[in-house]
């Protein structure tokens, strides 16, 4: 017995002998910090089928890459369909935060809400919902879009006495509804300019070539096309050149596209002007929300974060086209 309470006594003063000293933290000193929480943040945005949504793709990846200290979740969808399942298979993964650009308004905003009462904050970009779910918001100014727009069209129409007008508009949501209805507003003060026609091309190339194919054979004099953005502007271009009817009207498309832009800064007959609606949007939607989750403080931010941003968008014309034009660009 005297032997292992022995051998006992040495294992232990052997153990503090060799342990590392435990010293008393000094007096008033901040206790050691703790390793800080890894948010995860779900961005979702429509896949690039056209040009501008893959400029959203493009900057997405680039924002997310600057904040290493967030867990992303990524994923484009098609159509509502898979953005709805993308957002809800975030959800089960855990996500604390949702960044995401609908691809239409009215489908995505009961999955949004439900999102936002399990406790998760949202930025939406681009295309609203149809009710205030989103903690913050942020878009294009979408009815200057539509007015600026609009008032080069009509002032031009109106100076080289033409009438005929057709409308192209996008898919619908709040920023499509926006446009158009900024744009009607402003054709309507001008009685002399007849719109033919109001034709949905859903942002689309292929889809402004078929719906402008249809519009050549339903009206035989057309002066002037406002078709909102600018992969529908190339598809309907490309269907007047095809029916060889290109010097019979001109186009204004929009966004900002480098190839359409260039068109304006060489003066093409047909493009005479353009408008800016950068895909970046989303970079500042992901830098907002990585701001405010990063340090725990969500809460504390949010009082003092306006809720609605609003881009301003520009006219490119000839004159000033040079300083929009970013050959380099993905879009």
């Amino acid at each position: 017995m005297l032997k292992l309470a022995t051998a006992f006594l040495a294992l232990t003063t052997l153990a503090l002998a060799t342990a590392p000293a435990v010293t008393d933290p000094a007096p008033g000193a901040a206790p050691a910090a703790q390793p800080a929480k890894k948010y995860k943040i779900g961005v979702s945005v429509p896949a690039a089928d056209h040009g501008w949504t893959a400029g959203i793709g493009w900057w997405a990846k680039r924002a997310m890459a600057l904040h290493p200290e967030i867990e992303w979740v990524y994923a484009t969808a098609t159509g509502p369909e898979k953005q709805i399942a993308d957002i809800e298979a975030m959800m089960t993964k855990g996500i604390d935060g949702l960044v995401v650009l609908a691809t239409e308004s009215a489908p995505l905003t009961p999955t949004a809400k439900r999102v936002r009462e399990q406790g998760v904050f949202i930025v939406n970009v681009d295309r609203g919902f149809l009710e205030p779910v989103a903690d913050i918001f942020i878009e294009g100014d979408n009815k200057a879009f539509g007015r600026k727009s609009a008032e080069f069209v009509a002032e031009k129409m109106k100076a080289e006495k033409r009438t005929n007008l057709v409308i192209l508009s996008g898919i619908p949501c709040t920023v499509d509804t926006d446009r158009v209805n900024a744009a009607k507003e402003v054709f309507a003060r001008y009685p002399e300019i007849r719109i033919l026609d109001t034709q949905a091309a859903y942002w689309n190339r292929q889809k402004g070539l078929e719906v402008m194919q249809n519009l050549l054979t339903k009206h035989p004099k057309i002066d002037a096309v406002w078709a909102q953005d600018d992969d529908i502007l190339l598809g309907a271009m490309q269907a007047v050149k095809e029916a060889g009817r290109e010097r019979e009207m001109f186009m204004v498309g929009g966004a900002g596209m480098k190839d359409v832009v260039k068109m304006v800064m060489d003066r093409h007959p047909m493009v005479p002007a353009n408008i800016t609606y950068p895909p970046s949007m989303i970079a500042v939607g992901i830098h907002t929300a990585a701001s405010v989750m990063r340090d725990g403080k969500k809460d504390q931010v949010l009082q003092f974060m306006p809720k609605h941003l609003v881009m301003d968008v520009e006219l490119i014309t000839p004159e000033n086209a040079k300083q929009y034009y970013f050959p380099d660009s993905v879009y």
